[in-house]
């Protein structure tokens, strides 16, 4: 890829920075994709974090085969109701912010044409992901204290969302996790936008408008960005969702991300780091392809 991309990010990058019109469109449309990314990818995600916080020994066939011998088959979306209003809020926040550090830097550069360099591309990216970690942080804890639930309802700990979500937040526990999420979030981000647009540009290269960029393309794109964001970024996840899983007083695997990666570590040594990567990334192609597909699509529609 050249250095200097010809193209903008997502559809509509020639408005001004501080147009809110643009700004409510960029949030619906990130929300639009958020929904589709938890629909895709929830049985997914669960089957993930279920390998991640295993003892090492089971396979991802033996858990999907578990879960629906003991739980059903809806028990792969456990856990939903959290994702599906939170990750609408995240990819609303990763798309919104994204596309206003673009319009920032465009404004910056003095470029009418909104041309941005691969490194300001990586920056909007890191912004945004960075910001994310925020919220994902505590969507992500509630979820996988309810993924990992196999008591039927009226006998476990947590009701649902909601009852999750207080229940942390009365401890002190809600935003444990932050600093592996905000790790994984930031860098993620950055490279994961800048993949997307760098196979966008290609396309222009050879004089195609991007609206008429089709949307099996536009999945095929979202889909690399998406396998390129986990590979990485996974080890921060596995640390991540062993402290999410950890018992809340006097966690066994420590009380912050280096000792929790230190006692990982000792105790099932380097290839705890990818367990589970196979289903994650299984995961993020259709996951991702349905939420770029979902968002160009949306803005699309709203031009």
């Amino acid at each position: 890829m050249a250095e200097e991309l010809t193209t903008p990010q997502v559809v509509n990058d020639l408005t001004d920075f501080h147009d809110w019109k643009e700004t409510v469109k960029d949030v619906f449309s990130g929300t639009a994709g958020g929904v589709a990314q938890v629909l895709v990818g929830q049985p997914f995600d669960i089957t993930k974090v279920r390998l991640q916080t295993s003892d090492g020994r089971r396979t991802a066939i033996n858990i999907i085969k578990d879960l629906i011998r003991n739980e059903g088959i809806l028990a792969f979306y456990k856990g939903t109701m959290a994702p599906l209003v939170g990750v609408g809020a995240c990819v609303s926040c990763q798309f919104g912010i994204n596309e206003a550090m673009k319009r920032y830097f465009r404004q910056k550069n003095g470029n009418g044409e909104g041309h941005l360099s691969l490194l300001q591309y990586y920056a909007c990216g890191f912004t945004s992901g960075s910001a994310n970690a925020l919220l994902a942080t505590p969507i992500e804890h509630v979820r996988i204290r309810l993924q990992l639930q196999t008591k039927l309802l009226k006998d476990a700990e947590y009701r649902g969302s909601l009852d999750c979500f207080r229940k942390l937040l009365r401890q002190g526990s809600l935003m444990t996790g932050f600093f592996p999420t905000l790790m994984r979030t930031s860098h993620g981000f950055g490279v994961y936008f800048l993949t997307y647009e760098g196979l966008v540009a290609h396309q222009l290269s050879y004089g195609i408008e991007r609206k008429d960029i089709p949307p099996w393309k536009v999945c095929v794109f979202g889909a690399a960005a998406g396998a390129l964001f986990w590979a990485m970024t996974y080890p921060f996840d596995v640390i991540k969702s062993v402290m999410q899983s950890d018992k809340l007083n006097s966690p066994a695997y420590g009380s912050n991300a280096w000792q929790v990666a230190k006692h990982i570590y000792r105790e099932r040594g380097s290839k705890a780091f990818v367990q589970g990567f196979t289903p994650t990334m299984l995961r993020s192609l259709p996951v991702n392809g349905a939420t770029f597909a979902t968002f160009e699509m949306t803005m699309r529609l709203l031009k």
